[in-house]
């Protein structure tokens, strides 16, 4: 059986035989994705959800738009996975009265040192020995840098008949891209070491465990340095957002 889909025949064995192909895409998004997010959060939800995405991709994928379908299905397994894991209500409410909390003495920091503060002073600040500031950022993992607004269109694209139509989505297109402007020049402050924790994890594509091998720390630590790079750029970057009377997170 075949399909008539924006000038292309799409038939029902190679939409089949694209789902086989990129299973691995799913295990490989669901693995890396759950380093970054609570324990209640299983793969199994993740992969389960992921499928459900590659399916739609493979439902929906029309390459007369010249995008690879690799790209095509990537957003859309991220963006499944997302959305079953906002389903989960990750941020409770007395843990996003910690992460409040938790921006409010990272800001004060930063102001009064100048810097980006260590996570020694951080939790010096907050009166907790480092080890209980570490078992609060494990809490934390789920918090996401950007505002949900952005981080959907971040992770699922902007399609053209969006920007044609929608002046909301387009003003928010261009916003994200003065985000990612901001944020690479935050990045570029941060120490060395952090520096290289985003970049292997975000442009080499690397899991939790494997950027643990590299620098000698374990998966567990690397999480959690993670999450506090995050945190600090979160603060800074809600902070820049106000003076540039952008939306923020």
């Amino acid at each position: 059986m075949y399909k008539i889909r924006a000038g292309r025949l799409v038939s029902e064995q190679n939409k089949n035989e694209l789902i086989l192909k990129h299973l691995p895409l799913v295990k490989h998004v669901a693995l890396k994705m759950l380093g970054r997010l609570p324990d209640h959060i299983t793969y199994d939800e993740l992969f389960s959800s992921g499928i459900l995405g590659l399916m739609d991709a493979a439902e929906k994928y029309d390459e007369s738009h010249g995008i690879p379908f690799e790209k095509y299905a990537l957003i859309r397994i991220r963006g499944a996975m997302l959305d079953e894991i906002r389903s989960r209500d990750l941020m409770p409410r007395p843990l996003r009265s910690k992460a409040n909390e938790l921006e409010k003495t990272l800001c004060h920091l930063e102001q009064r040192l100048g810097r980006f503060p260590t996570d020694e002073e951080v939790s010096e600040a907050l009166g907790m020995p480092l080890e209980q500031y570490y078992s609060l950022l494990d809490e934390l993992k789920g918090l996401s840098l950007l505002p949900q607004s952005f981080a959907d269109i971040g992770n699922r694209g902007l399609h053209h008949e969006e920007l044609s139509s929608d002046g909301s989505e387009l003003e928010k297109h261009v916003h994200l891209q003065e985000i990612r402007e901001i944020l690479t020049e935050m990045i570029s402050k941060l120490p060395e070491r952090e520096r290289l924790i985003l970049s292997l994890y975000y442009y080499e594509d690397l899991t939790m465990k494997e950027i643990g091998e590299i620098l000698g720390y374990t998966e567990s630590r690397i999480s959690q340095l993670h999450t506090s790079i995050l945190m600090k750029l979160r603060t800074r970057l809600k902070r820049k957002l106000k003076k540039e009377d952008l939306p923020e997170p």
